[in-house]
């Protein structure tokens, strides 16, 4: 009798938690203390873009500590990388890996290819292209504007990295500096721009419209993981429609004026002006946070603009009433 009750204390003591309280079965009194819950555990696969088996990357807070993880696992330095994409392995800037990652998102790093040289006459006031960076040092080609005087080029693709400007190293350069380089340039001048371009896979890519999307273990997803070029990432919501269509009025304004495509950038922007109440604050805000950049005027009263929009919209979706 003796044996068969230390038998049935012993069971008890190995009682399995409730799920999702974190405390022992029977533990309802308060007797026993709460077992702490872990945070969620963050892992994303990834292959090199040109191909590659696939491996998994996590305990990353930044664009350059991705690389590191990344550069590891495939055993390359991180100065190879030049940029990622997600749910791709195209250059397909649409699916360019900026400041957030949804939980899901399958990572695709696009690796160093050919060096190449290529001298252009500036015959026009526009060259014709958008530049970003990847925020770990190397610019980049996100756009080339058809018909424009770099369209003409055929050796300058989207993705390029732009290396030197008339000789002059400009890695570590942020893309708002090459895009100001580039336009300082006078009409009628020839210059000459070292370029890298992303390693290809052996099948033929087209020079600048992507096409269709290899589309990779996209589900649906209320959170994304925001990476930052300062301060710690962090988990959050996805941005409502509203949102999002003026994000991208906000990136099609920096390129607009700017000759930059950055939606991390993008996104700040209209943090920064979204709780603000006119375009005096809104200035005051920026000139403070984007100092660097000297964003004219114009510009300051467009992206007011799209944040009224965004704002609005999101009125409309809490009483849709306002909408009619």
């Amino acid at each position: 009798m003796l044996r068969k009750l230390k038998g049935k204390m012993k069971d008890k003591s190995k009682e399995t938690a409730l799920p999702g309280t974190g405390e022992p079965a029977g533990a309802a009194d308060g007797c026993l203390q709460k077992t702490p819950v872990s945070p969620p555990r963050l892992v994303f696969h990834t292959q090199l873009a040109h191909g590659s088996a696939t491996a998994r990357v996590e305990n990353f807070f930044s664009v350059q500590e991705l690389y590191t993880k990344i550069a590891d696992v495939f055993a390359i330095a991180p100065s190879e990388i030049l940029f990622c994409t997600l749910n791709t392995p195209k250059i397909d800037m649409k699916h360019l890996l900026g400041g957030h990652i949804g939980l899901e998102d399958f990572i695709f790093a696009h690796v160093k290819g050919i060096k190449k040289e290529v001298t252009v006459c500036k015959s026009e006031d526009s060259l014709g292209l958008a530049i970003t960076d990847n925020g770990a040092g190397y610019a980049f080609i996100t756009r080339i504007k058809e018909g424009s005087l770099i369209d003409s080029v055929k050796t300058i693709c989207v993705g390029d990295h732009i290396e030197s400007i008339n000789g002059e190293n400009i890695v570590g350069w942020r893309h708002f500096a090459v895009a100001q380089k580039l336009k300082q340039l006078k009409k009628e001048e020839t210059f000459t721009m070292g370029l890298i371009e992303p390693k290809k896979a052996f099948e033929a890519e087209p020079r600048s419209k992507p096409g269709k999307s290899l589309t990779i273990g996209i589900g649906t997803r209320k959170s994304t993981f925001r990476l930052r070029s300062t301060g710690p990432a962090f988990m959050e919501e996805l941005p409502s429609a509203s949102q999002v269509k003026a994000i991208e009025k906000v990136d099609d304004l920096l390129e607009m004026y700017l000759g930059i495509r950055d939606s991390e950038l993008a996104t700040a922007i209209f943090e920064a002006g979204k709780d603000k109440h006119n375009t005096e604050e809104f200035s005051v805000a920026l000139g403070k946070t984007f100092g660097d950049f000297e964003f004219p005027q114009e510009l300051v009263f467009e992206v007011w603009g799209a944040i009224g929009d965004a704002k609005r919209g999101c009125r409309y979706v809490d009483d849709p009433s306002l909408g009619k």
